[in-house]
């Protein structure tokens, strides 16, 4: 049972496609009888066939109880999420994309106690193609606006260098609750907290097939490889993975106690 001194987290590594959608429907009732979490957050943006979110499918994860949506760089690859992004503040893209683009990067929400906690999407500038400001100086202007009403913070970093999430988390390190990295869809063993007390993973991993390529139909992306020929990604649907890490907070200090991973084979 929860001390009403703490928080607890769950977040939910990248989805892929109905594979992935499917098994977080068949697991969330179980997650959340065992971690009893007052925020859920998953990462969707490769929730439609591996790219992208559309609007049914973030209106199909909120109905199982996800509380808030993050993305990165496939935001936009679904055409039909951009009106609706517009006025559907529990989906965010990176806060760091620039100023006039649709939708918000971070919001405050309301927990179940009555508590509230920030969230905060960031995308990686290293390897990636984005049009992205600095995360860094993003954050610090973000951490600074929502300290002060919010109870924990915590950051989905979209991102593909280790080197630049490990930087980042360690800038913002006693500042914020927990720092989550996504994107390359491995879940890593450095799961911990810092040395301030922020909660830190590189990456919490997917909802995809363990024998796949990033949750791609292995044969397919191998023969990508093999052939330098363009090919349609198709998400594998078998020996489906789910990877998520719970975090504690405490309520004082706005800091995480404790991270763990979730890894579930279906």
């Amino acid at each position: 049972m929860q001390n009403d001194e703490e928080i607890n987290i769950l977040f939910i590594g990248d989805i892929i496609g109905k594979p992935g959608r499917l098994a977080v429907k068949a697991l969330i009732g179980g997650l959340t009888e065992k971690y009893n979490p007052e925020l859920i957050i998953a990462n969707g943006e490769n929730a439609a066939h591996g790219m992208g979110i559309t609007p049914d499918i973030a209106d199909f994860l909120f109905g199982l109880g996800i509380d808030v949506i993050t993305t990165g760089n496939h935001i936009w690859d679904q055409k039909s999420i951009i009106p609706y992004i517009k006025s559907q503040f529990r989906l965010l893209r990176p806060a760091n994309y620039p100023s006039l683009a649709t939708g918000k990067g971070y919001g405050v929400f309301d927990l179940k106690s009555g508590r509230k906690a920030a969230v905060i999407n960031l995308e990686g500038r290293v390897f990636m193609k984005g049009p992205s400001e600095s995360p860094f100086m993003v954050a610090k202007g973000i951490i600074k606006e929502v300290c002060g009403e919010a109870d924990a913070i915590i950051i989905d970093f979209h991102a593909e260098a280790t080197s630049e999430k490990e930087a980042l988390a360690l800038y913002l390190d006693g500042e914020i609750s927990a720092f989550l990295g996504t994107h390359t869809h491995v879940q890593t063993n450095d799961d911990a907290i810092l040395p301030k007390g922020t909660a830190y993973i590189t990456d919490v991993g997917m909802v995809g097939s363990r024998y796949s390529v990033l949750g791609t139909n292995k044969d397919i992306a191998i023969r990508r490889y093999l052939t330098g020929m363009p090919e349609k990604f198709i998400p594998e649907e078998n020996n489906i993975v789910l990877n998520a890490v719970s975090i504690t907070i405490d309520k004082k200090t706005k800091l995480s106690k404790n991270i763990q991973k979730i890894r579930i084979n279906l």
